[in-house]
């Protein structure tokens, strides 16, 4: 058995004729017929949690699996890991209007309404999986299984309304014993490239085995329903521990998946008693010492990163265990603000095929991209594999930090350009998270605003900033690491930002 592609009357779908080659084909075909079975049970409004199905498809054999055709009009055409070359045909084929070329290679997208993160529309399921050990509140507003479910049948409505569907399929986490399966249908080839650079894809051969640990349905394009209890706007990101699922309504934003992976892995790390970080982290070529580099988004981590000096391991979200640190990505997201190759070399360069750049300027003639003009958002950013920085480590972990960078961009300029921390003081300023926002790296945030985030990433902590506080005590004690307070911030009173040459 081989896989063929017919084309049907409403549209292409994939279906599987018998054929004389050698029956080695037959587990490859079977495994296709177990994806396509998953994906019938994942966009089926069957109320079944994912939980029991995947147990299912863990434990059955090759030889159960009958075949089945899959020339249904009620399923899209599924595009299973495409490259990217594939996604950026079908984003300029079917996404026109909203996609393009820049004159570097990279694919220029625009993400609707939302340009930034929506953290007042994030919503937590609260059920026994979750209440006793999420800290609820602001950052984790609480959401009943029934309006979960009424958001998740909307989502797969809409999704199985659509002539194709992207499935990505990839890790989260480059050790093996902490990685977890996760496993992204979406609509938009820019969310599909989006989250194939910032996650690992999954190998081919490694395919036919896959089933998810987590499933992210991205019907962005479609609004929620604001009277469904909970909701407070046409946009709603939900996220439900108990039945391993995330679904995104009314945000076409990409980093609502990507902080959303974050989010799962800031509750699951905890829970096997490793450290998930909001944190960048680079290793010296010469000794392998390694650093890491905790802040809020737009403090630094990115361009501190990739120091042309040092190796990347990652440039923001790290799990620290008792092995090392390992980086949760693939990729890396920077702000492109103002973005030139003098000040940031190595993400200016970065921003080639293969690479996503949401929400800039091209030029008409010349598709160049002119990183000054901000009239669509401040939070322009650039979604780059890791390959694309020259430095970049091929097995991004590494070895214990020797040192513990807090970055803290100080828009009153007020703090030193870097402070020794003793133990006490690193805790104090872990917790306390003082630093500022950003413009544009929340909706409705336009100049920089002084604020508390607890753990330098509050927006994406799980459980409450102690249970994080007192791993890293733990960690700086055992491991001896040496502590810093490192000031991105404003030149006193001079109304500019410290250059990157400076921090670094």
């Amino acid at each position: 058995w081989t896989p063929t592609k017919h084309r049907a009357k409403t549209r292409k779908q994939a279906v599987f004729r018998p054929n004389n080659r050698k029956s080695s084909h037959r587990k490859q075909v079977m495994a296709q017929n177990s994806f396509f079975q998953q994906m019938e049970a994942l966009l089926d409004a069957n109320p079944v949690p994912p939980s029991e199905w995947i147990e299912y498809y863990k434990s059955m054999q090759p030889e159960v699996l009958h075949y089945h055709n899959h020339n249904d009009d009620s399923m899209p055409e599924l595009i299973r890991n495409p490259s990217p070359a594939r996604i950026i045909e079908l984003a300029l084929r079917y996404e026109g209007d909203t996609a393009n070329l820049t004159s570097t290679g990279a694919l220029a997208v625009r993400s609707g309404a939302k340009t930034g993160r929506s953290p007042k529309d994030k919503r937590i399921v609260q059920n026994d999986a979750s209440k006793d050990n999420v800290w609820w509140g602001p950052v984790n507003i609480p959401l009943t299984h029934q309006a979960f479910m009424i958001n998740r049948e909307r989502a797969i409505d809409y999704l199985r309304t659509q002539k194709r569907l992207f499935v990505i399929d990839a890790y989260a986490g480059h050790d093996k014993d902490y990685r977890m399966k996760i496993r992204i249908v979406c609509t938009r080839a820019y969310h599909a490239l989006f989250m194939r650079d910032m996650l690992i894809p999954c190998p081919e051969d490694e395919l036919n085995d896959f089933v998810p640990d987590f499933v992210i349905y991205n019907a962005g394009t479609f609004p929620a329903n604001r009277y469904v209890d909970g909701m407070t706007s046409s946009c709603s990101v939900d996220l439900n521990l108990e039945r391993a699922e995330m679904v995104v309504l009314g945000s076409q934003y990409a980093g609502e998946m990507k902080k959303g992976v974050l989010t799962l892995m800031m509750y699951k790390m905890p829970m096997a008693g490793q450290l998930c970080l909001h944190s960048s982290a680079t290793e010296d070529m010469r000794t392998g010492e390694t650093t890491l580099f905790f802040g809020l988004s737009g403090t630094g981590k990115t361009t501190l990163s990739a120091d042309p000096r040092r190796l990347l391991i990652g440039d923001d979200e790290h799990v620290w265990t008792e092995k090392g640190i390992f980086n949760i990505e693939g990729g890396c997201y920077a702000k492109c603000c103002n973005l030139t190759e003098e000040k940031e070399p190595e993400i200016y360069r970065a921003v080639k095929y293969g690479a996503i750049i949401e929400n800039v300027v091209l030029d008409e003639t010349t598709h160049e991209v002119d990183y000054d003009d901000l009239s669509i958002t401040e939070n322009t950013r650039c979604a780059y594999p890791l390959s694309h920085i020259p430095n970049a480590k091929a097995h991004p972990v590494g070895q214990h930090p020797n040192n513990v960078v807090l970055l803290v961009c100080d828009a009153a300029g007020v703090l030193p350009l870097v402070s020794k921390l003793t133990r006490e003081q690193v805790i104090y300023h872990f917790v306390a998270g003082f630093t500022s926002k950003l413009a544009g790296t929340e909706m409705g945030i336009t100049e920089p605003q002084p604020t508390f985030s607890s753990c330098y990433g509050e927006p994406f902590l799980m459980m409450h900033p102690l249970v994080y506080a007192n791993q890293l005590a733990d960690k700086l004690e055992k491991h001896g690491s040496d502590a810093w307070l490192l000031n991105t911030g404003w030149l006193g009173s001079t109304g500019k930002r410290r250059p990157p040459q400076d921090t670094r």
